[in-house]
């Protein structure tokens, strides 16, 4: 039987907005043109289709432009939504600050250009809400996924989700993305050991991750370039490649205390079924190809010696030959016994099987003879029924003397 782990606790939704069961923190530096109608249109989002309370916080990192008057202004006029202001920049830092402070059970993000679609927004937090996963990441390289994005994003794209399953074994498809959700109970043990406050902290965050045992749920989304991405492509791939050496260093290492993290947050490994005997399937085939066999010859044996003998004598001698041959054939065949080590005691075993199996269709006849005169057919069926019994009765006896050979 298969043993399942109890899944973490399921969140719980509250009815009132202050309870806000899914916090979306949106990262900005120096948006004051975009985001205004990117909050408007998550919050008019969130408000239409997510079941819950929510709350939608931007996370300002040290914008010298209007963007901190934009975004208190929203917070004036939309409820759900609060500011956080940090004074110095990049977007790692933003997050951990956001999301240490929400008291939400569940933590997302996206970019404030809006380029994931946010129909994929509750597919991503629904298994957190659940409880079935940890982690869940916007992926733009699923097979599903659609993308619009020029070629130079692309490879760079593919080519650093490459590296990381080259260097550091990663089994998540993108850890790029801008669109990701985690619970707060697990960013609550992860976040400390984070160290980069730019655009590693994602990776670092999700290796971190999957070496604690947690479970990363994949969303495939629908996902268009933004073309006046301020990033630096150059200097962010720079940061990427440090920040990929300093964290292979500490896995090396063991600077990191992913025991404990494995312990304390990850799943634990399942149960595994009873397994099917080594051999088990084959050895069925073959036992029954050789039972075939017997009972053929046994049937021939005693039509030959019934009329001479009569029924008992002449099952009781039938049953004797092929009880021998049996036992020799399975020994080889079935079994894959060879020489002549043990053989007397196997074939002392095969004649208990034998034993019993002329128990049994003694028995049959006698009690047939017992209530009439049967014909000759009727008499047959009685023994192969009987033989079949002691068919399945003798393999489980010579599986048991000869499989489990000393």
């Amino acid at each position: 039987m298969i043993v399942t782990p109890e899944p973490r606790a399921a969140v719980r939704a509250r009815p009132t907005a202050e309870g806000a069961v899914l916090d979306v923190v949106v990262p900005v530096y120096n948006e004051e043109v975009d985001l205004g109608p990117c909050v408007r249109r998550l919050h008019a989002h969130l408000t239409t289709h997510f079941p819950y309370p929510f709350r939608i916080t931007v996370a300002d990192n040290a914008s010298s432009d209007g963007t901190r008057a934009v975004a208190e202004a929203l917070a004036a006029e939309l409820p759900e939504v609060g500011v956080l202001h940090l004074a110095e920049k990049g977007r790692g830092r933003a997050l951990r600050a956001a999301w240490s402070a929400s008291p939400a059970p569940v933590l997302a993000y996206l970019d404030v250009d809006l380029s994931t679609d946010l129909a994929a927004l509750l597919p991503l937090v629904a298994p957190l809400l659940s409880g079935h996963s940890d982690l869940a990441i916007g992926t733009r390289l699923a097979r599903t996924s659609r993308v619009v994005r020029g070629t130079k994003r692309e490879v760079i794209s593919r080519g650093y989700n490459l590296l990381l399953r080259g260097t550091l074994a990663v089994r998540f498809s993108d850890a790029q993305c801008g669109f990701k959700a985690i619970r707060a109970d697990v960013a609550a043990e992860l976040l400390p050991l984070v160290q980069d406050t730019g655009w590693f902290f994602d990776t670092e965050l999700l290796v971190l991750a999957q070496r604690a045992g947690l479970r990363i749920h994949e969303v495939p989304v629908d996902w268009v370039d933004d073309p006046d991405s301020r990033v630096d492509i150059v200097a962010t791939a720079l940061a990427d490649l440090r920040g990929i050496g300093r964290l292979a260093r500490s896995l090396v290492t063991g600077a990191l205390p992913l025991a404990r993290l494995r312990a304390q947050l990850g799943r634990a490994p399942l149960s595994p079924p009873t397994p099917v005997p080594v051999g088990l399937p084959r050895q069925l085939v073959r036992f029954a190809a050789v039972g075939v066999a017997s009972t053929l010859a046994y049937l021939l044996l005693f039509l030959t010696a019934r009329g001479p003998l009569g029924a008992q004598p002449a099952n009781l001698l039938a049953l004797l030959l092929t009880a021998v041959a049996n036992t020799a054939a399975n020994r080889r065949l079935t079994f894959g016994v060879t020489g002549r080590r043990h053989v007397g005691r196997h074939h002392l075993q095969g004649l208990l099987a034998f034993a019993l199996g002329l128990a049994l269709t003694s028995g049959s006849l006698a009690v047939l003879h017992a209530v009439t005169v049967p014909p000759r057919a009727v008499e047959l069926a009685v023994l192969v029924a009987a033989n079949l019994a002691a068919t399945a009765l003798r393999f489980l006896l010579l599986r048991l003397a000869l499989h489990h050979r000393p």
